[in-house]
């Protein structure tokens, strides 16, 4: 079974409770258990994980590189718009990763405008809430094949 990976960044696991004019009411358990349904009605595994340490994250990604997921998707929340280690961790993968975000990063702060990202991801959607999480999940089995 193909396995994609979800990658949840700094903040998410306050979803439900952090800024629900931009983020909702939704959880993050919530979030990953559509993700799970969605996967098994596509016919892939999905595999989550969430961290608030840049570290961490880097070093899931290189584990996702040794273990052959097939793609990846990532809601790097604020990481996104500076991690540039972040950005080096991802840029060793070769399977298609797709950019996430609950919110309209575009249409928010001047400084969420920008994806140190952009130039490595097949793609991005952003601004659909949980839908976006969703979509994404499509879009990178869509990549996939």
């Amino acid at each position: 079974m193909k396995k994609v990976l979800m990658l949840h960044g700094i903040n998410h696991n306050m979803f439900g409770k952090r800024d629900p004019v931009q983020y909702g009411t939704i959880t993050l358990a919530e979030i990953d258990e559509k993700m799970q349904e969605l996967g098994k009605e596509l016919g892939v595994k999905v595999i989550s994980f969430q961290t608030n340490h840049e570290g961490e994250m880097c070093e899931r990604v290189h584990q996702a590189f040794l273990e052959k997921v097939d793609a990846v998707v990532i809601n790097a929340g604020a990481w996104t718009h500076y991690s540039y280690g972040l950005r080096d961790a991802l840029a060793i993968l070769t399977v298609p990763i797709v950019e996430i975000h609950m919110s309209n990063i575009h249409a928010r702060e001047e400084f969420r405008h920008h994806s140190v990202f952009a130039e490595i991801v097949k793609g991005q959607i952003c601004g659909f809430g949980l839908d976006s999480y969703l979509l994404g999940l499509r879009a990178a089995i869509g990549a996939m094949e």
